[in-house]
């Protein structure tokens, strides 16, 4: 489908972002990195559920989610409290998950809101904190493999979700949105979003006002965009159906599966967690929170238009990446050539990481690198397809580039060698000497000899200066 609105399309996102920048769980001190670490071994007595055991809240966890509430400017409850969201699933070992609920006198930690897309307005229903399940592995896909493997490691970590109002309407938006909220994410610093499952989307579909389909875990974003796609076409097709299911989507086969009848709110069996009391948010912690706010992706883009005059559309795709627009600031910061880096980070770095499915955070390039290449081609030492081969070669690499590597593709500084190929020019083509010294304009006929017989190699202002001190003596 292209970004053209469908109307028949309803479309509503759940993200759930881990708050990857604390130290410990949400309810307990078992660490919140509990990535590439042995099964089942970062797991204690509160995580786990085991009887007797009881929570306790990570107040930094507070201060992060509320961080993300502020930033896309939500409403923030007075208190909010926590519930106990009932369901047995494997990977969940005390058969509850604690959350929060927005309806019967229950407060999640803020509403409302909204993310500015280029030709949509996105609200925000509702942002809680809440911790995250195990992890089920899977032999293959889910729908293949004769078994499950349940990994708690990542039970009880901290997770904010983040729930949209049905406001997109075609699976591109969707994927918009996400590309949006993660450099919002990524430049607050509570969500290192390149990590596995660090950022996770569930997406609520209905078609022609037919029935809701939640589409499970998607992985990526490009598999968001699959997914709802695939599933607009199926509903379709499928005609007009009353109630909700649940689905998941097969990356490999390109479709989604059904998994189960969704279930109805009163299935959980929400009510108030026992054993957390309600959570005063102040309005100093309010205060104190924006005060620490960062630089946000539209600020900083508009930023960049007034500081460094750059395009609107160029500043708009370096800010979309955290790590991509203080690549760019770094290097000017070396070299002040701003529109020369921005094209160079966006057309050039930007179009090979598409190209291998990489992410800017994974570049191991230089800013120092860039920003002596672009100095290099404004001084006429390289020309501008050299200096985009070697910033690409340094990218694909992730090597330096060494001094050596300029010696092989710069100009010819030295000024006894230029001066030999000046005499020998000189000598060759006397009727362009004769003109140079009647018209000044006729020395660039003569610097381009040299710059031909040195191989383009000569640097020109030196070559220049050689010249114009040639022609006096001549004169």
């Amino acid at each position: 489908m292209d970004a053209k609105e469908d109307l028949d399309v309803k479309i509503g996102l759940e993200v759930h972002c881990h708050l990857t920048s604390l130290k410990t769980k949400l309810f307990c001190r078992c660490p919140a990195d509990y990535y590439n670490k042995e099964p089942n071994t970062n797991i204690c007595p509160v995580c786990m559920g085991l009887p007797g055991s009881l929570p306790v809240l990570n107040e930094q966890a507070v201060k992060h989610a509320l961080a993300i509430a502020l930033a896309l400017g939500s409403r923030v409850s007075q208190k909010m409290v926590f519930y106990r969201k009932n369901y047995f699933y494997p990977d969940l070992p005390k058969n509850f998950q604690i959350s929060q609920y927005d309806k019967v006198g229950g407060l999640p930690l803020a509403t409302g809101g909204q993310i500015r897309l280029k030709d949509k307005v996105v609200r925000i229903r509702r942002i809680q904190l809440e911790e995250d399940p195990a992890k089920i592995v899977y032999e293959g896909s889910i729908s293949t493999s004769p078994y499950a493997l349940v990994d708690y490691n990542r039970s009880g970590v901290a997770l904010v979700e983040i729930v949209t109002e049905p406001d997109l309407t075609t699976p591109k938006q969707a994927r918009q949105f996400l590309q949006k909220l993660r450099a919002i994410l990524e430049h607050l610093g509570v969500c290192n979003c390149d990590l596995e499952a660090a950022l996770r989307c569930d997406a609520n579909i209905s078609v022609r006002g037919g029935y809701r389909v939640e589409i499970k875990n998607i992985g990526s974003f490009k598999d968001v965009e699959k997914a709802l796609s695939f599933e607009v076409t199926r509903q379709k097709m499928l005609g007009a159906k009353r109630g909700m299911e649940t689905r998941h989507w097969d990356d490999v086969r390109g479709v989604t599966i059904s998994l189960r009848v969704k279930e109805e709110e009163q299935d959980y069996r929400y009510f108030p967690e026992a054993d957390l009391p309600p959570y005063i948010i102040t309005e100093d912690l309010i205060a104190e929170t924006l005060a620490a706010m960062p630089e946000l992706p539209d600020a900083r883009r508009d930023r960049f238009i007034k500081q460094y005059n750059l395009p609107h559309q160029a500043a708009e795709i370096l800010t979309s990446h955290k790590s991509l627009a203080d690549l760019f600031e770094k290097s000017i910061e070396k070299y002040r050539s701003p529109l020369r880096i921005a094209n160079w980070l966006i057309s050039d770095i930007l179009g090979y990481l598409n190209r291998k499915d990489l992410d800017p955070s994974t570049l191991k390039i230089a800013p120092e690198d860039i920003a002596a290449l672009a100095r290099a081609v404004d001084e006429g030492l390289i020309n501008e397809q050299t200096g985009r081969n070697l910033l690409l070669k340094a990218a694909t690499t992730g090597k330096r580039i060494e001094q050596k590597i300029f010696a092989e593709v710069s100009k010819i500084g030295d000024e006894a060698t230029i001066k030999a190929l000046v005499d020998r020019v000189f000598k060759e083509n006397e009727k362009a000497v004769k003109d140079a010294l009647k018209n000044e304009k006729a020395i660039n006929y003569l610097i381009g000899l040299v710059m031909k017989a040195s191989g383009g190699k000569t640097d020109p202002h030196i070559t220049r200066s050689v010249i114009v001190a040639k022609l006096k003596q001549l004169s």
